[in-house]
């Protein structure tokens, strides 16, 4: 039943949000001068994907989780993607593709070893890594890696409609901080 609802929701985002997409796509190449960012990452049963974003960081940025990244990299108009999570819009096409779901475990770095580890340990990555959940609206990012998997392993077996709905809803009303990245 969630499948429907990603498969929806995401038709409906990338249809109606066709305008703001163009919008933020123009803006960015006059930020970064490539407004699209690709990383491949970690999906459903360890199977690599690639994750599609608004670029919020200079093209040079190394290609680290969010929380090992330099505040120095995030450019202006980043940091308002960020901020209002718009960044996130293009993974829709994701969605779309079965590659992510809307609500999950957000998708990690093939590098993060530890949280993979630790993720494997509980089951997570048997699920499709999603756009937001429980961790993300409550503040808990990659930086801790076994807190992370815990949470994501407690949300998977408590998600039913209700939490789908619900962390959808606290994302889109701003709670949750998004990706930190150190000062």
């Amino acid at each position: 039943m969630i499948r429907i609802f990603d498969v929806l929701f995401a038709m409906l985002g990338l249809v109606f949000g066709i305008p703001v997409l163009l919008l933020l796509v123009l803006i960015g190449f006059f930020d970064t001068g490539s407004p699209i960012f690709r990383q491949e990452r970690v999906g459903r049963h360890k199977k690599p994907f690639v994750l599609v974003k608004f670029r919020t960081m200079k093209k040079d940025t190394a290609s680290v989780a969010s929380h090992l990244a330099s505040s120095e990299a995030i450019t202006p108009f980043g940091k308002f993607l960020r901020r209002t999570k718009l960044d996130e819009l293009p993974q829709l096409w994701n969605v779309l593709k079965g590659e992510m779901s809307l609500v999950g475990p957000r998708p990690c770095l093939f590098n993060q070893e530890e949280l993979i580890a630790e993720r494997e340990q509980r089951g997570v990555l048997q699920a499709r890594p999603g756009i937001t959940g429980l961790a993300q609206v409550n503040d808990i990012d990659m930086s801790t890696p076994r807190l992370l998997a815990e949470t994501d392993a407690r949300m998977l077996a408590e998600l039913n409609l209700l939490n789908y709905f619900r962390f959808i809803i606290q994302t889109v009303t701003g709670k949750g901080s998004g990706d930190r990245v150190k000062g």
